[in-house]
């Protein structure tokens, strides 16, 4: 997989370069995630496997996409198909929407808590990460009843457990040491 995030790389910051160009970021990024989502497809990745040409390849992908891609968007496809790379799509998907994310100061945080969280406490929490992470904040939020109270928040490479049994957890290892 990892070879495939390679060569995702130039592909999305093409995309990329072209789309902020455009001032088409979110087309782009709703025309990636549907050609992504053709990619993961297993009869599509059989297709893609086997000895067709590569313009077969991309005419094929293409019409299966119908309308969902403008040109410019399948004048990559074809780039991409002539390079033998379309199994590389969702990741850069994974890539565009990351150097999007970059480009907007945005950083999705995913938050875990025991219970659902109201409007007005998603508020201060948004506008406490954003202080801290001199970002725009979106939240990702999702109820686990094994987090016991408070809050588990992810964000990027960031980890921040503010749950009772994280709490626990770090109680233990210090009485332990």
């Amino acid at each position: 997989m990892s070879n495939l995030t390679n060569v995702a790389r130039p592909y999305a910051q093409a995309a990329f370069d072209f789309a902020l160009e455009q001032d088409a970021l979110a087309a782009w990024q709703q025309m990636l995630s549907f050609a992504a989502e053709v990619a993961k497809d297993s009869q599509m990745i059989a297709f893609l496997g086997s000895n067709t040409t590569a313009d077969t390849q991309a005419t094929l992908f293409i019409n299966v996409c119908g309308e969902q891609l403008d040109q410019p968007a399948q004048n990559l496809i074809r780039l991409m198909a002539e390079n033998k790379r379309l199994l590389a799509l969702p990741d850069v998907l994974l890539d565009f929407v990351h150097l999007k994310s970059e480009h907007e100061r945005e950083q999705v945080v995913d938050v875990i808590s025991a219970k659902e969280l109201n409007a007005a406490d998603q508020e201060k929490l948004v506008a406490a990460l954003s202080k801290r992470l001199a970002r725009k904040v979106k939240l990702n939020c999702s109820v686990d009843p094994n987090v016991v109270g408070g809050m588990l928040m992810k964000a990027g490479d960031m980890v921040i457990d503010g749950s009772i049994r994280g709490k626990l957890d770090r109680l233990i290892t210090t009485l332990q040491s």
